[in-house]
């Protein structure tokens, strides 16, 4: 995890950039498990007044151990996930828009096109409402995401939650999540104007755009030394 802090820092820039953040609200993290440190977001900072130096590190019980301001508010949901999901080396907070919406009605999103059969091949779930206190929303994540396998959860009433092996992968996760949601926002709306039925991608479907996008043949092969 070469130049970690950096990496972090750039995550939440990306996060407000394209809209997926407002105000103080929402955060990345991203662990170096050789160095046991875990970079994440001040709390409170606005992010047009985010530097790169203000982003903080902690140890994996939250204690601060580079930096002189608050970590995320979040940290513990955070620091949850990486104790309790091996792959997650990367974690995102939002409260964009659509996901919100969807948030507050309790509908996962379906899965309509082969855009999000490519990226997740499975729903964005919606878990159940839970407090901030103790662990109860780092339980439930987990408890979501054994049960659903997707790396993208809704938590009702609140916002998304999503974790990768990287902080660039993990904000186009958050990134996907907020764009299919607002596609099924309007379909949802259209498809009421127009009286169609809203039909989910075939389940055999849906794995065929999964399993061709994760595989050799989608992107480009990165060759050693260039």
């Amino acid at each position: 995890m070469k130049d970690l802090r950096k990496r972090v820092y750039e995550a939440n820039i990306f996060l407000w950039k394209n809209n997926l953040v407002y105000g103080t609200q929402g955060n990345v993290s991203g662990i170096d498990e050789e160095r046991k440190i875990i970079y994440i977001k001040p709390s409170g900072v606005p992010y047009e007044k985010l530097t790169e130096s203000q982003i903080v590190g902690v140890d994996i019980n939250g204690k601060v151990i580079e930096g002189n301001l608050k970590p995320s508010v979040d940290t513990p949901h955070h620091l949850y996930i990486y104790k309790n999901i091996k792959e997650a080396k990367s974690v995102c907070h939002t409260h964009s828009k659509f996901i919100t919406i969807f948030s507050v009605l309790g509908i996962p999103i379906p899965v309509l096109t082969t855009g999000h059969a490519d990226v997740f091949g499975k729903d964005i779930p919606v878990s159940k409402y839970v407090d901030n206190t103790l662990d109860n929303i780092g339980k439930e994540i987990i408890r979501v995401y054994e049960k659903t396998g997707c790396p993208s959860i809704i938590l009702r009433n609140h916002g998304l939650f999503c974790f990768a092996e990287s902080p660039e992968k993990v904000v186009f996760y958050a990134l996907m999540s907020e764009y299919f949601a607002e596609i099924f926002y309007y379909i949802l709306t259209a498809g009421k104007m127009m009286n169609k039925k809203i039909k989910k991608l075939p389940e055999k479907e849906i794995k065929k755009w999964f399993e061709r996008y994760h595989s050799e043949r989608y992107g480009q092969k990165i060759k050693k030394g260039g």
